[in-house]
């Protein structure tokens, strides 16, 4: 079996995962930003904008961080509802 030329691409030019590796336990203090990853060929992925300037994969099933979502979307959800 073989794929047409034009869907098939250069190792170089696929899609890679941001996270390699994700930690369970990051200090909520020392996090300056989060940012929301989802590609097609990626799971989700969290990173974490540290306040010394690096970045760490956070595991999105940690427990802080689910709680952390949870919230948030709940106020998107209120603030749509007062607008």
């Amino acid at each position: 079996m073989s794929l047409p030329l034009m869907s098939a691409k250069p190792i170089s030019l696929v899609e890679r995962c941001w996270c390699r590796s994700t930690v369970n336990t990051v200090p909520q203090r020392n996090i300056r930003e989060l940012k929301f990853l989802h590609t097609p060929n990626c799971p989700f992925q969290v990173i974490a904008k540290l306040k010394n300037h690096k970045e760490v994969c956070i595991n999105p099933e940690t427990k802080w961080l689910q709680q952390y979502l949870n919230n948030a979307l709940n106020k998107m959800k209120k603030s749509k509802q007062t607008n």
